[in-house]
C-alpha cells in the first residue's frame, strides 16, 4: 500500500478524528473499571509538519492550524487543542501527534493500549514515539487479527479502527473485525474513521455493518464539499457502534465547525442507525 500519513497529517480529518477520540476516552475514562484501547492502523505515532510530506500536502496548513488560530472554535476541540500546545510548547506549531500518543497521553494507570501498524518503518517511529510508557504496547502485525485475540472477554473496551481504505476489502474487513470483536465482548466499542467520496460505497458499508450487529450504531459525516466527485475525499465519516448514543450531542459541533469553517460549501450530518 503507497498510504502515508505524514503527507495528511493535521488535515481536516484528523481533527474530526482526534477531537471526537478524546471526547470518548475521557467519558470512558470517568468509570472505574479500567479500559483497554485497540488501535488497528496506528501509524507513525507523532508527524513532524516541517518534513517534506507535510509541506507538499499542506493540509495541515488547511486544518490544525487553522483550527490553532480560530476563536470560534467549539469547546469539545479543547482537549486536541491543548495536547497540541503541550507536545509543541510554546514554540510554533511543528509537530502533530497521531492516535497513539494522544490515547498513551490520556491513558490512566490501570488502563492498556495496544497499537498494531503493519509497516516496519512505520511500527519503528511509533515505537520509538511511545517508548516506555507504562501499559503501552505496540506491535508490526495485522491489527484486524491482533485486535481481536487482545480483545479481553470482558470489560471496558474502545476499538479503533482507520485503515487507509486503499484495498477492495477494507470495508468488508472492518465489519468483519467489529462483528467478531462485539461477539467477543458484547460491551466492546468500536470508533471507524471511514473517507467519504461517494455515497453508494458508504451507505453500502452501513447497510453491510448494520446486519453484523445489533449493537447501537451512531454515524457522524464530515463533508467538506458535495459529493460530485468520487475520485476524491470530499470528507470523512466516524462509525461509533455499541457506544452511548447522547455522543451525538459532542459530535454534532465537532463535524458541523469543521465541514462549515474548513470546507468550501460542507455540510455535517449526525444520525443513527
Amino acid at each position: 500500500m503507497n498510504y502515508r500519513h505524514a503527507f495528511h497529517a493535521g488535515n481536516f480529518a484528523d481533527l474530526v478524528k482526534h477531537a471526537a477520540l478524546l471526547q470518548l476516552i475521557a467519558r470512558l475514562a470517568a468509570k472505574p473499571a479500567p479500559l483497554s484501547v485497540l488501535d488497528t492502523h496506528a501509524g507513525a505515532g507523532l508527524y513532524d509538519l516541517t518534513g517534506p510530506e507535510a509541506q507538499r500536502s499542506g493540509e495541515a496548513e488547511a486544518g490544525v492550524a487553522r483550527l490553532m488560530a480560530a476563536r470560534d472554535a467549539p469547546p469539545e476541540f479543547a482537549s486536541l487543542l491543548a495536547a497540541v500546545k503541550r507536545l509543541n510548547g510554546s514554540g510554533k506549531l511543528v509537530r502533530y501527534p497521531g492516535s497513539p500518543w494522544l490515547v498513551a497521553e490520556a491513558l490512566r494507570p490501570q488502563d492498556r493500549y495496544l497499537g498494531c501498524e503493519l509497516r516496519p518503518p512505520e511500527h519503528a517511529a511509533l515505537h520509538k514515539a511511545l517508548g516506555g510508557r507504562p501499559g503501552v504496547e505496540t506491535l508490526c502485525a495485522d491489527g484486524f487479527a491482533m485486535a481481536l485475540d487482545r480483545c479481553p472477554r470482558t470489560g471496558s473496551v474502545l476499538a479503533l479502527i482507520d485503515p487507509p481504505f486503499e484495498r477492495a476489502d477494507d470495508y468488508a474487513q472492518v465489519v468483519a473485525a467489529v462483528a467478531a470483536l462485539r461477539r467477543k465482548n458484547p460491551a466492546a466499542q468500536a470508533l471507524v474513521w471511514l473517507p467519504l467520496k461517494d455515497l453508494e460505497t458508504f451507505d453500502a458499508f452501513l447497510r453491510t455493518l448494520e446486519d453484523a450487529t445489533d449493537a447501537p450504531i451512531l454515524v457522524a459525516e464530515t463533508r467538506m464539499r458535495p459529493l460530485t466527485d468520487p475520485l476524491k475525499m470530499n470528507g470523512c465519516a466516524l462509525v461509533l457502534v455499541g457506544g452511548d448514543p447522547a455522543f451525538q450531542a459532542v459530535l454534532e459541533p465537532i463535524c458541523r465547525w469543521t465541514a462549515e469553517t474548513l470546507g468550501e460549501g460542507g455540510a455535517a450530518r449526525i444520525y443513527p442507525l
